[in-house]
């Protein structure tokens, strides 16, 4: 009996949950959305996309959802509107239960500038291009010379993210210049010397041998001693005075 009454009390409580649930609770379509919330993650540190740039473009193509039903309100449509602005790496965006669209948006981030014939433009972390801001300038290793963009996003994208993984040679390259073979020489930071790398084929060997090299030889020699210093050849550095 009292396991009977048990079951009985059971099921009456749950049954009173799910109505209150139903007819207290707004339904999602009877809801208009009241605010949109965007979170432009990162952007104390890069300021390629700002709260006006996201509202600005879902307005233009008529994916504002404000005031409009949520119900109706395709998050989908606009994620990948925005994804087409190629500042932007990545963004979700979602409906709240208190009827709000949320978007979190990450901004693209660049490893390296390219100064070339094909014009003037970013590579991302990812190998993928983006535009010069007007708005925000990034500090990061500038490639000109004969910068094709299959170089650009390949090779060199690789050399770039390396660098950038690298907290001393992060600080020690500032330039990387193509010539029309596609060899590569380095303006570094420090010192008045051009760094002759050649090829890009096995470059984190011949920066060790370089970094070893300023290690063990230039405390002794001093940084103005030599005018270029080329790492071209296999297990070689080979220095031209001044």
């Amino acid at each position: 009996m009292v396991r009977f009454l048990s079951l009985i009390i059971g099921l009456l409580l749950l049954g009173y949950i799910f109505l209150a649930s139903f007819y207290f609770t707004d339904k999602p379509s009877d809801k208009e959305c009241d605010e949109i919330l965007i979170v432009v993650k990162d952007s104390l540190n890069k300021h390629f996309v700002n709260e006006q740039d996201v509202l600005t473009v879902l307005k233009k193509v008529d994916l504002d959802p404000l005031n409009k039903p949520m119900n109706q309100i395709n998050t989908e449509s606009i994620e990948k509107e925005l994804m087409n602005n190629q500042m932007i790496a990545n963004v979700e965006a979602y409906k709240t239960p208190s009827g709000k669209i949320k978007l979190e948006i990450e901004q693209k981030i660049p490893v390296l500038r390219v100064i070339g014939a094909g014009g003037s433009y970013y590579v991302d972390n990812r190998g993928s291009t983006m535009p010069v801001s007007a708005r925000y300038v990034a500090h990061v290793p500038v490639a000109s010379g004969n910068v094709e963009k299959e170089l650009a996003v390949t090779d060199l994208y690789k050399f770039a993210l390396f660098l950038q993984k690298n907290d001393f040679w992060n600080h020690q390259i500032g330039q990387i210049y193509v010539d029309s073979r596609n060899e590569v020489e380095l303006i570094p930071m420090v010192g008045n010397h051009r760094i002759v790398l050649g090829t890009l084929d096995a470059f984190e060997e011949k920066l060790e041998n370089l970094q070893l090299f300023y290690e063990q030889v230039i405390p002794k020699m001093g940084w103005e001693r030599y005018k270029i210093i080329n790492l071209k050849y296999k297990d070689q550095i080979v220095c031209t005075k001044k």
